[in-house]
């Protein structure tokens, strides 16, 4: 009861920005801007007039959200294991470290908008070159995060288990990928954000399903009630795939809190 009016309590500006909002959009008259009745309005049609078999889901709302949600969390597994296996090699190897820190500091720093015609060549259009973009575009900071974990393992933690006579195996599993793991968490968190991003850009561009272009499609149509209701569901996507991951989060580092409070 206590954790449902905190977050009720932390809530409270919404409703105030929207009804700002309403009132000035209505005064303004911008067709571009509009108010946020017309864009609930909008919104309640494109996703949910469907029949009640589909849970009122409309067919674009089932055509278009899985495949959207589909291809981010492709792109975002594949760049978790390419990102958490290349950065425990690294943080674990400094002559590696060593050799390939300037490739990924450069690769990283490139802007990943700018290597969607690259990709376009590589894969064409279709969900393989999505997943790729994608999962190119957020590994960095999964790599990044997990080499540094991976890198500042206690050294005390490591010479026991070499006195116990674990494998390194072993040493892996039972030491350094849970020393690692908060880090690791902290760059999943922030690569899933980055994910919603670039799953729209890649649907912008030849797509002929997806929550981009159903974006693409309003803008062409000149419906500007539909862009921003596909805006406003990008954002409810993004803050559920922020909760369910922190949820995910807090139950497999719990272990790290708990040894945080008792130290």
């Amino acid at each position: 009861m206590n954790g449902a009016m905190r977050a009720v309590g932390r809530l409270w500006p919404v409703p105030v920005v929207v009804l700002l909002w309403e009132l000035v959009t209505r005064y303004l008259e911008m067709l571009s801007f509009p108010p946020p009745s017309q864009i609930a309005a909008s919104g309640y049609t494109m996703w949910l007039t469907g029949p009640a078999e589909q849970l009122w889901l409309t067919d674009a709302a089932l055509e278009n959200l899985p495949a959207s949600v589909g291809r981010l969390l492709a792109g975002w597994v594949l760049a978790g294991i390419v990102g958490i296996g290349l950065g425990v090699a690294l943080g674990r190897s400094p002559l590696l470290f060593r050799l390939v820190d300037p490739l990924v500091q450069f690769a990283r720093a490139i802007p990943p908008p700018m290597l969607l015609a690259l990709f376009l060549a590589l894969f064409a259009i279709g969900p393989r070159m999505q997943i790729s973009f994608i999962a190119f575009g957020i590994v960095w900071p999964i790599l990044i995060n997990a080499c540094d974990g991976a890198r500042h393992v206690d050294r005390q933690h490591l010479d026991t288990a070499r006195v116990f006579g674990l494998s390194g195996r072993e040493r892996l599993f039972r030491i350094i990928l849970p020393s690692a793991m908060p880090k690791i968490f902290a760059g999943l968190r922030v690569s899933l954000s980055l994910a919603l991003i670039l799953m729209v850009l890649s649907e912008l561009i030849g797509s002929v399903d997806g929550i981009g272009f159903q974006l693409l499609d309003a803008q062409r149509s000149y419906d500007f009630p539909g862009v921003w209701a596909t805006i406003v569901m990008l954002g409810v996507l993004g803050y559920a795939l922020n909760s369910a991951f922190l949820a995910a989060e807090r139950r497999a580092l719990s272990w790290h809190r708990s040894a945080k409070q008792t130290t």
